[in-house]
């Protein structure tokens, strides 16, 4: 990698393109809007992991184009080239690859990261980092200092990257997250709600309690009679759990034993289940960010009956129980009765604290930034 893209290092081209890395399929609208705004010689390419390519497909439809890529020779010969004549390059995530890459000239590098906030650490603040070799804690931050650029949405989310991340808080683009404009939409709302009444009819009229817990490197999930017992606590509720997509055996598991109280709606995405979710129940997982911008969130509970072991690995950022607008439930018994009491949760704190810059408008300002800067 390091070798050919020295090679490459010099590559003169008339036209520069603009790269967006995909590995979460989230993104669309802000990719759309890039595209019709680049200037007339500029052509977006999006390099896509197989996982979400179902949303390269829909990108494909709209002229836009698409590549398949893995970390392989053929992405090394084929593809490093057009990286290192690019002008800009997105990323929605880690890419593992960049650490051997020289940086391209005249390029800036932008983490568009896929989650408005967090409450487990990554990066530095992991503690299973320090347990890695000199030479992979080096090939990390060869990574995290390839981008330029951090858009952010919030001065604590800017915080979580300069010091999980070790780079300069100057890299932090205080301008948030284009994937969080869509809870501000009524178009997007609306057509949220049609996908669920056609999917998942009636669902709607009930108060839903929706359980999306993270994903655990053990890989499982186990429903015990006890946490079923305190999610069904409200007989009027119904209850949707939603696993990651590394545990969608599960819910396959689980879904043939669906009641009328406990369902499984792997047809619907997690979030169009916010758009009709009263009550979320989650632990670790960045979906708390997304669920406190719709105008239909009601009581956000996190149910941590492991915090003590999860403190210690991967760990908890700095100060979370002061910024989490409900406290932490440990037991299925407190879970039980949160459910019953159904209190209306205060999320103006939370959401002025993670959710800053996130008004609806991240995607124009951001793609007005970085086109200013490609016509700069």
């Amino acid at each position: 990698m390091r070798l050919l893209s020295w090679c490459h290092y010099f590559d003169l081209a008339k036209t520069r393109p603009v790269i967006y890395l995909m590995s979460f399929g989230n993104n669309l609208k802000f990719i759309l809007a890039l595209a019709k705004s680049l200037p007339a010689q500029q052509q977006l390419v999006v390099y896509y992991r197989p996982a979400v390519e179902v949303a390269a497909t829909q990108l494909a439809a709209y002229g836009i184009t698409v590549k398949p890529f893995r970390d392989n020779l053929h992405f090394v010969f084929e593809d490093v080239p057009v990286l290192m004549r690019s002008h800009l390059i997105f990323c929605d995530n880690y890419y593992a690859f960049l650490g051997g890459l020289k940086h391209p000239r005249h390029c800036r590098i932008v983490q568009l990261w896929h989650a408005n906030g967090a409450i487990k650490r990554f990066g530095w603040g992991d503690p299973k980092t320090k347990q890695r070799s000199a030479a992979d804690q080096r090939r990390f931050q060869h990574v995290y200092d390839h981008f330029d650029d951090y858009v952010v949405a919030s001065d604590a989310m800017g915080t979580v990257f300069q010091e999980s991340y070790r780079v300069p808080r100057s890299r932090m683009k205080l301008l948030g997250y284009p994937r969080s404009d869509r809870f501000f939409s009524k178009t997007w709302q609306a057509a949220a709600l049609a996908r669920i009444n056609r999917l998942a009819p009636g669902l709607s009229d009930h108060r839903v309690i929706l359980y999306a817990p993270t994903y655990r490197d053990s890989m499982t999930f186990e429903l015990t009679p006890e946490l079923k017992q305190a999610l069904v606590a409200d007989p009027d509720a119904i209850v949707v759990i939603k696993l990651h997509p590394l545990l969608q055996k599960y819910e396959q598991q689980f879904s043939a034993t669906t009641t009328h109280q406990v369902r499984f709606y792997p047809q619907l995405s997690t979030t169009d289940l916010l758009m009709v979710t009263e009550t979320l129940i989650t632990d670790y997982s960045s979906i708390a960010f997304d669920y406190s911008l719709l105008p239909n969130a009601h009581s956000l509970l996190f149910y941590m009956a492991d915090l003590p072991e999860y403190e210690r690995n991967p760990g908890i950022q700095p100060h979370f129980l002061q910024w989490l607008p409900t406290p932490p439930l440990q037991t299925a018994a407190a879970l039980e009765t949160a459910i019953l009491a159904d209190q209306k949760t205060d999320f103006t704190k939370f959401n002025r604290h993670w959710n800053t810059y996130n008004d609806g408008q991240a995607t124009k300002r951001v793609v007005e930034y970085y086109c200013h800067y490609l016509n700069g």
